[in-house]
């Protein structure tokens, strides 16, 4: 077999626009279901060095729409989950925005079973510590929520089968720069007011991604993140001492991303499973599979 075949055990034909580190994870997830699409392509500028078997890979770049010709226009299921590379208005209006509607400029609407924009948590501003879902009104603080949330909204009007899954912080294999920080001594926490973090392993958020894909009915809009928000100090204190380094001193809070608790009953009511519901577990597994190698 072809190493960019899949076995055709379905009709679906599935493009995943942004091939990186997120999107070969939902392809595995993908390839590995009860029934393996008919294709998956991977869109990216460039195929990766070491591609998994089973993707079909499409060098293009979504800010340049006479790249995109050779989409396939029947793709069943689209995953858009796209990265600027900088952080700069520019970068994120020419991906996020007009980017998105490149490809959606390049797809036969009458085939499009479902569409999943991979949006962000940072659509939300600070709420104290209170609990946030999927009604509270979105306040972006930054720049970068601003524009993702300008790109969800064009979405919506777009009449398509589409849903946005808003994540939280990810971490997993390759995301490590958190316990980096904490054995340099350079993270802080603050200690005074409980700031609250969220997290989300790469592997449960492919796993949503993929969940979400193949659902027969969504929600407009889902959070992804795991099912325990904590305090940061007290998720950076389990880390530092399972690393067996000082705790981090008092510092300022993260800038631009505001205290809450994101709440997944959405997710979780649509039947998404996750392998770590808390993060400090997540972390512990990821430092065992980092010793081990």
């Amino acid at each position: 077999m072809d190493a960019g075949a899949t076995r055709a055990d379905s009709d679906e034909r599935i493009l995943l626009v942004g091939g990186g580190d997120l999107g070969c994870r939902v392809a595995g997830r993908l390839m590995a279901g009860t029934a393996p699409p008919a294709a998956i392509w991977g869109l990216r500028r460039a195929p990766p060095p070491h591609p998994p078997a089973g993707i079909q890979w499409l060098a293009a770049d979504v800010t340049r729409p006479d790249t995109l010709r050779q989409l396939p226009r029947d793709a069943t299921r689209v995953v858009v989950a796209l990265s600027p590379g900088r952080r700069e208005e520019s970068a994120y209006r020419a991906v996020f925005i007009d980017g998105l509607r490149n490809v959606i400029a390049q797809l036969d609407r009458r085939a499009l079973r479902r569409l999943v924009f991979v949006s962000s948590s940072a659509v939300y501003g600070d709420h104290g510590g209170d609990w946030v879902d999927e009604t509270t009104p979105p306040s972006p603080p930054g720049m970068n929520g601003a524009v993702l949330l300008q790109a969800e909204q064009w979405l919506h009007a777009q009449d398509l089968p589409s849903t946005v899954l808003r994540l939280s912080g990810l971490y997993g294999p390759g995301r490590l720069q958190l316990l980096d920080r904490l054995r340099a001594g350079t993270a802080v926490v603050p200690r005074d007011i409980p700031h609250w973090a969220n997290r989300m392993h790469a592997d449960d958020a492919a796993g949503a991604i993929a969940h979400l894909l193949m659902l027969p009915q969504v929600q407009p809009v889902y959070i992804g993140s795991d099912d325990t928000p904590l305090p940061i100090d007290v998720l950076y204190d389990d880390l530092a001492d399972r690393l067996g380094c000082p705790r981090p001193i008092a510092g300022p809070a993260p800038a631009g991303v505001g205290s809450k608790k994101l709440c997944n009953a959405r997710l979780r009511a649509a039947g998404c499973a996750l392998a770590w519901p808390d993060s400090r577990m997540g972390y512990a597994a990821l430092m065992m599979l980092h010793e081990s190698q």
